[in-house]
């Protein structure tokens, strides 16, 4: 559920290999900012529900 989430929401963001080769700093940023959502779509899922 984590890396389907994950790769939906970089498709979405528009997180690219492009944008890592180019910007790196950039794009940890906002993989980290992704996975911190999905994270917390996944607890609010499985955990809290």
């Amino acid at each position: 559920m984590f890396s389907r989430l994950v790769k939906q929401m970089t498709e979405r963001e528009g997180v690219t290999e492009q944008l890592k080769a180019d910007n790196q700093f950039e794009w940890v940023q906002r993989m980290n900012n992704i996975r911190s959502m999905a994270m917390e779509i996944v607890n609010t899922d499985l955990i809290y529900n």
